[in-house]
C-alpha cells in the first residue's frame, strides 16, 4: 500500500481549495498515510518547500478563501530540468502519490511529471471558471458566482435610481460560465461570453427597443475574455445613446476570494477525500470530478485537451427572458 503523498495547490486560487486540502490530509492520516506539503504549487517541489502535515495543522480552515498551501505559476516547471528536480526532491522525501488541485494548466504538468517520471498523480479541479471537461463541478465556482451576483444586484439597485446602463466586467478569460450563471441569476439584459463572438448591433438594438418601451434600466453581464470587451463597448453605446447614463464596472478579484459557500465547502471536501482513496487504489494520472451528483474520474490527457462547452440552452434562455 502507499505510504507516503503529497498535496499542492496550483494556478489561481479559488474559494474551497482549503477544504480540500483538509480533506486529503484527513483522509489520508485516516488510512495511515503520511502527508507532505508543498508550497506555492510546482515551484515549491523546484525549491523543495515540502514539509510534513498532521491533522491539526488543517484545523479551522474550511471555512477560508484561498489556500494555506499557497500558489504560484512557474516558469521553470515547464522545463524538463525543472520537473527533473521536482521529481527528485519528492522522490527524497518518500513521496509515492501526489494530489494536485488546480486548472488546465496544473493538469499539464502533472500530466508531463507523470509521463517523464512515473509519478502516481490525482488532479482535483480548482478553478473558478468551470472550464474544466469531465467534471459538472469545479473547486470556486460556485462562491465566485455568488459574490458577482451580490454585487451586481447592488448595482441594479444604483442603475434603478438613476435610470443608467451599467456593463458590468466579471472573472472568465477563456469561458463565460460566471458572466452566464451572474447574468441570468440578476435578470442581466444581455450577457457576452468568450465562446460567442459579440454582435454590438443586436446590444444595441435591444436597448432602442427598450428604450422605445420605456424600459430604462439595463445590466449587461460581459465576461473579460469577450471579444469585443467591455470597455469597448460602453463607448460604442455611450457613443450610440448620448443621452444614456452608461458606467462601466470591473468586478475583478473580489470574485477569488472570501469564505467559500456550503456547496464549495462539501463538495471540495468529497474530491478531497476521493482523491486520496484512488491513490490508495491505484489509480494514476486523472481527475476525480463530480458528474451527476456522483464522483467520476476522468484521464487527465483526454481533460487538458478540450474546456466545457457553454451551454446554449442558457444563453437562448438569457435572450428569451430579457425581453
Amino acid at each position: 500500500m502507499i505510504q507516503k503523498i503529497a498535496v499542492l495547490t496550483s494556478g489561481g486560487d479559488a474559494p474551497g481549495m482549503n477544504a480540500a486540502i483538509r480533506a486529503v490530509v484527513r483522509t489520508a492520516i485516516y488510512h495511515g498515510i503520511a502527508v507532505m506539503g508543498v508550497r506555492y504549487g510546482y515551484q515549491g517541489l523546484i525549491d523543495d518547500d515540502i514539509f510534513p502535515m498532521e491533522s491539526r495543522d488543517v484545523a479551522n480552515i474550511i471555512q477560508m478563501g484561498g489556500t494555506m498551501l499557497k500558489t504560484a505559476r512557474s516558469k521553470d516547471f515547464m522545463t524538463e530540468e525543472g520537473r527533473s528536480k521536482a521529481a527528485a526532491n519528492l522522490k527524497k522525501h518518500g513521496v509515492e502519490g501526489l494530489v494536485v488541485i488546480g486548472g488546465d494548466g496544473s493538469f499539464r504538468g502533472a500530466c508531463a511529471l507523470h509521463a517523464e517520471h512515473q509519478m502516481p498523480i490525482i488532479g482535483i479541479p480548482g478553478t473558478i471558471d468551470k472550464d474544466i471537461s469531465g467534471t459538472d463541478y469545479t473547486i470556486g465556482f460556485d462562491t465566485a458566482v455568488n459574490t458577482a451576483i451580490e454585487a451586481i444586484d447592488k448595482i441594479r439597485d444604483t442603475a434603478a435610481a438613476h435610470d443608467r446602463l451599467f456593463i458590468i466586467e466579471v472573472m472568465g478569460r477563456d469561458a463565460g460560465y460566471i458572466a452566464l450563471n451572474s447574468g441570468i441569476a440578476t435578470g442581466a439584459e444581455s450577457v457576452l461570453v468568450p465562446e460567442r463572438i459579440t454582435n454590438v448591433e443586436r446590444v444595441a438594438a435591444m436597448i432602442d427597443y427598450d428604450q422605445k418601451r420605456r424600459k430604462n434600466v439595463h445590466i449587461i453581464v460581459v465576461a473579460e475574455g469577450d471579444d469585443f470587451g467591455a470597455e469597448p463597448l460602453t463607448h460604442v453605446l455611450q457613443h450610440k445613446f448620448p443621452a444614456m447614463e452608461i458606467r462601466h464596472t470591473v468586478l475583478g478579484h473580489i470574485q477569488r476570494g472570501g469564505s467559500p459557500t456550503y456547496y464549495d465547502r462539501v463538495q471540495a471536501s468529497r474530491l478531497g477525500y476521493h482523491a486520496v482513496l484512488a491513490l490508495k487504489e491505484g489509480k494514476s494520472q486523472e481527475m476525480v470530478g463530480i458528474v451527476n451528483n456522483h464522483i467520476a474520474f476522468a484521464h487527465m490527457d483526454s481533460v487538458v485537451k478540450k474546456h466545457q462547452p457553454i451551454d446554449d440552452d442558457l444563453l437562448d434562455m438569457v435572450r428569451v427572458l430579457s425581453s
